[in-house]
């Protein structure tokens, strides 16, 4: 039996290749408008194709086989449209966040910086409703039935409004302290709001009951509520090296990750004290961003990662009681 890493290979293959296509096609209707505009479009088609899990696009693909028992033309064309959703928002997601990288190479935002940082900055915010369009784009030119159709698009746009709900209230927290109640409350449109959009996707395509559809809806706030806890936490801890992001960037930025709500509530007050100090700060120095980091990871780190794992659990129940087939329930 495959594993999950070997599914996602698989599938996401699949998606690369259709989503390479696609784009290449896009970048030769920008030639005859423009060669600086087709510029853009080779560095998108560079951007979106950078080595990743594709979770969000293999996510509705697996739900769609799991009602259907088949990948088609149709469901791959589909899959292209969510792939670049997602890179609409990881495009905006890097500049408003002060990220230069972004999968061992530079954020968009930095790729047209040479000409001024202006003009990188609009370039980038520009370039993310372009992807935005083109998912749109792909997902009308997949062969569903149009009703089918029009469903999923009105999700996707509900979802899109929702994320950027929740990357304003993201940003609004790093100047002012929340519990965990406000961080859920985020984070409900976070990735919980992109996962139901990309597994109901699938599943609308797949002309599944509303019953199952009630299903995954709840199955997909777990998991983006797992995701986005655990993300936060490789944010905070992982190494450069293995993650492609520059170490404490979180804390420069004065994020209020979940493991950081969870450290300023059980830290002791000299040690909460210096954290939000800390967290404040402009210009924190090295010494000052290890501090902060050691202090989450002694207080908030570790029922953080419990959190993640109760609602994976929660996730997998849900999953099991889906009339998916047993090969991707597995």
């Amino acid at each position: 039996m495959k594993g999950i890493d070997d599914i996602l290979n698989i599938y996401g293959a699949l998606i690369e290749k259709r989503t390479e296509e696609f784009l290449r096609q896009r970048t030769k209707e920008a030639d005859s408008y423009h060669g600086f505009i087709s510029e853009v479009y080779r560095n998108l088609r560079e951007y979106v194709m950078r080595s990743g899990k594709r979770l969000a696009s293999c996510s509705t693909l697996l739900v769609y086989k799991g009602y259907t028992d088949k990948i088609d033309n149709s469901i791959l064309k589909a899959c292209v449209g969510i792939e670049l959703y997602r890179h609409s928002i990881l495009i905006h997601d890097d500049l408003v966040d002060r990220d230069d990288f972004r999968r061992g190479g530079k954020a968009f935002h930095k790729i047209f910086d040479n000409i001024s940082r202006r003009f990188g900055e609009s370039t980038a915010i520009l370039s993310g409703n372009i992807l935005y369009s083109l998912a749109l784009d792909a997902i009308l030119e997949s062969n569903f039935d149009r009703d089918l159709v029009y469903e999923a698009i009105n999700l996707i746009n509900k979802d899109y409004g929702n994320v950027n709900e929740s990357q304003i209230l993201d940003i609004l927290f790093e100047y002012k302290e929340i519990d965990s109640e406000e961080w859920y409350k985020m984070a409900s449109k976070r990735a919980s709001s992109l996962f139901k959009a990309t597994m109901l996707t699938g599943a609308i395509l797949a002309n599944a009951p509303q019953e199952e559809k009630d299903l995954l809806i709840e199955c997909s706030s777990h998991i983006g509520y797992s995701f986005d806890i655990q993300d936060d936490i490789i944010g905070t801890f992982g190494t450069e090296e293995e993650y492609g992001r520059p170490i404490g960037g979180d804390v420069v930025l004065g994020k209020k990750s979940l493991h950081v709500v969870y450290a300023l509530e059980n830290s002791p007050e000299n040690e909460s004290k210096e954290l939000r100090r800390i967290l404040k700060k402009e210009n924190p120095t090295e010494d000052e961003i290890n501090e902060a980091i050691e202090i989450m990871r002694k207080y908030g780190m570790e029922r953080a990662k419990e959190r993640s794992r109760e609602h994976a659990r929660k996730a997998i129940n849900l999953i099991k009681k889906t009339q998916m087939s047993e090969e991707t329930k597995n």
